[in-house]
């Protein structure tokens, strides 16, 4: 068995640190979270928040599934769009959608309303319009149309003012389906795996951030960042977190997911987290990460006072002016002195 404590920090000299400072300096000045006021909230209208990343097994899915039903259970009125050929977001929910039923390859291909295309999800506040296979042809499909990467952003305009928020679960590729959750968009999430390979292809994203808000959707901002997978037992996870604070600053989240069983069990069951082990880390996590969301998009929900242990266990909220963490210091997990969940040992 290998050791988890062992000194798997990463180089000094690896080459996503100039590439990553690069790219997100670029899309600073444009998402910084001063320049972002209630003022610019219309209240009647949903926020489109699409959640990517080129890179897959970030827990990109896992993030909208559970943040949509997390946000659903404060009050609001959620839309969830899953536009991943994958359907993973669907079956999330315990749902499916077979060759006849409305799917979001009709919306995008066909132009049908969405509208007719979500159904409830089991949960109250909540809908989904779902993925099908049929929608892996779509990018091939859509090239000889007209304004192809506009359909999304046609289609949602027409309920925008049924919903609070719209989440769009992407693709793992900057294909022409990520393109258009980029131009429907108001905000990005990123969730970034803690892990070295989640960091290499992210300026990449950045910058694809960067060229759709410059030609084709100015209104994108960078909504924030999440980082996901957190094992709390190895020095390489706490220097990912170091990395990604140090260069995104405010804009990182400050609730840490962590990697436990029962996230990934809860797919299996057809229910998000937040319903199939609401008192789990992971589950208490997303709750978290929830209130984080409703608060920066200025959600008409009620958010509940925090739990403390809710707080410590989702890793804490990084200082007003974060410094990194020296790469020599130990590591404390964010969940040290705590009794280890059940759900550990299964």
């Amino acid at each position: 068995m290998s050791d988890l404590s062992r000194d798997d920090r990463l180089p000094a000299d690896a080459p996503v640190h100039r590439d990553l400072q690069e790219a997100v300096s670029n899309i600073r000045s444009s998402t910084d979270p001063a320049s972002v006021t209630t003022d610019d909230v219309d209240a009647a209208r949903a926020t489109v928040v699409c959640i990517a990343n080129q890179k897959g097994g970030v827990g990109k899915t896992t993030t909208t599934v559970s943040l949509a039903a997390a946000i659903a259970a404060l009050g609001a009125r959620v839309l969830l769009v899953d536009l991943d050929p994958q359907g993973n977001a669907t079956t999330g929910f315990g749902l499916r959608a077979d060759e006849d039923d409305p799917s979001t390859y009709g919306v995008l291909v066909d132009s049908l309303p969405i509208v007719e295309a979500a159904v409830p999800s089991g949960i109250d506040g909540l809908d989904v319009v779902r993925s099908s296979l049929d929608l892996a042809g779509a990018e091939v499909e859509l090239v000889p149309a007209f304004s192809r990467e506009l359909r999304l952003q046609k289609a949602v305009e027409a309920v925008r003012s049924s919903y609070d928020v719209i989440f769009v679960d992407c693709p793992p590729s900057l294909g022409l389906l990520t393109i258009n959750a980029l131009v429907a968009a108001d905000q990005i999430i990123v969730p970034i795996q803690c892990e070295y390979y989640a960091l290499e292809g992210l300026g990449q994203l950045m910058r694809t951030v960067q060229l759709v808000g410059d030609s084709l959707n100015r209104k994108l901002e960078l909504g924030g960042v999440v980082l996901t997978m957190y094992d709390g037992r190895t020095n390489l996870a706490q220097q990912v977190v170091d990395e990604v604070r140090a260069y995104f600053g405010k804009r990182a989240y400050a609730t840490v997911i962590p990697r436990t069983v029962r996230l990934s069990e809860a797919p299996s069951f057809g229910q998000p987290i937040t319903v199939f082990d609401p008192q789990s880390r992971g589950s208490r996590a997303y709750q978290r990460l929830a209130r984080e969301v409703a608060e920066r998009l200025a959600l008409p929900v009620d958010i509940p006072a925090e739990n403390p242990l809710d707080r410590l266990l989702s890793g804490g909220d990084p200082l007003p002016e974060y410094e990194p963490t020296d790469p020599t210091a130990p590591v404390v997990p964010p969940d040290a002195g705590l009794p280890v969940d059940e759900e550990e040992h299964t």
